[in-house]
């Protein structure tokens, strides 16, 4: 209940104070797993991934958010689970692993962390990893406008348009076809792909 009334609530808002236009919903499975990969350039872009998709999305977050408690009761009411940045999180990744088994969508920034200068950063192996282990397709999105928004660096919101882009789903690599590394590359190349003056 509290996921849907703030997912609704922030696309309101969004729509209202940041005219947000969304386009490529189509893309978006109808049922089972997939992973939405789409670059980071501020704390906005979980929030209009999350509220704009029409299906529920799960999403990992750095666990230094979750130690104010309140704060992180509401994190994980609205499906946020924590990561361990200083080194590989086996929790997390087994975590992401079994919502996409249950046919969820699981959020991804390949990219790992906010990017400076609105450029799109390099992938690492994860998207490709879990990717190949769920068996899911991967919708690459780019989101532009919440870098003015919310520039990385700053609290300081300014109602700026917001656009989102979903691009065709990638299919999980086969075999020994492609890397995981080389993969999340593949992914990262679709999101640039999307950026409007591409």
């Amino acid at each position: 209940m509290i996921y849907w009334v703030s997912k609704s609530f922030c696309y309101i808002v969004l729509c209202l104070f940041f005219r947000l236009r969304v386009q490529g919903r189509e893309h978006i499975p109808r049922r089972g797993g997939f992973i939405l990969a789409g670059n980071h350039v501020s704390y906005l872009d979980p929030v209009v991934f999350g509220s704009a998709c029409p299906r529920s999305l799960y999403h990992m977050a750095r666990d230094t958010l979750f130690r104010q408690p309140v704060f992180g009761w509401f994190l994980r009411r609205v499906h946020t689970f924590p990561l361990k940045r200083r080194a590989a999180d086996f929790e997390a990744i087994r975590k992401g692993l079994r919502y996409l088994a249950a046919g969820e969508g699981l959020l991804i920034f390949p990219e790992g962390t906010r990017q400076v200068g609105g450029r799109v950063g390099g992938a690492f192996a994860g998207v490709g990893f879990l990717a190949r282990k769920a068996n899911v397709p991967v919708v690459p999105a780019y989101v532009s406008g919440t870098r003015s928004a919310l520039p990385k660096g700053t609290r300081k919101i300014h109602p700026v348009p917001i656009r989102l882009v979903y691009g065709a789903p990638i299919p999980p690599p086969a075999g020994e076809e492609i890397s995981d590394v080389d993969h999340s590359r593949r992914v990262m190349e679709a999101i640039l792909a999307l950026k409007p003056d591409a």
